[in-house]
């Protein structure tokens, strides 16, 4: 059972999200902006962060860039996920530290592969 932090504005995609892993059996929480994101994953330590590019406030790249400027961060993986999944968006997610990186809508199996990935890693 993993530590997961939902960090996703959309609430059809959250409710989704909250479904998927309710089922696995993950313990998770979710933030429906960006602001204070960092601070929290500081303060819970989560195994994986599902994190949305476009977020009210504070974007999921600078999220992203903040986690990995800290060392004592360096084991959180972190999933960015994006409505606008094109080759350069990945490029530039996995260029400032993201561990994986999916487009929305995606198919529950293929969320599924990438986390357990990531947990494995």
């Amino acid at each position: 059972m993993a530590e997961i932090l939902v960090i996703e504005d959309e609430d059809n995609i959250a409710v989704a999200l909250d479904f998927l892993l309710t089922r696995d059996g993950h313990r998770h929480a979710r933030m429906a902006t960006g602001k204070g994101a960092v601070a929290r994953i500081r303060d819970t330590h989560p195994d994986l962060v599902l994190l949305d590019v476009m977020l009210p406030d504070v974007s999921g790249y600078q999220i992203v860039q903040d986690v990995r400027a800290d060392p004592a961060l360096k084991d959180v993986r972190v999933l960015m996920m994006t409505a606008r999944g094109s080759v350069v968006e990945r490029r530039k997610g996995l260029a400032l530290g993201a561990d994986g990186f999916i487009a929305k809508p995606f198919e529950l199996n293929e969320l599924r592969a990438e986390m357990a990935r990531l947990l494995d890693a």
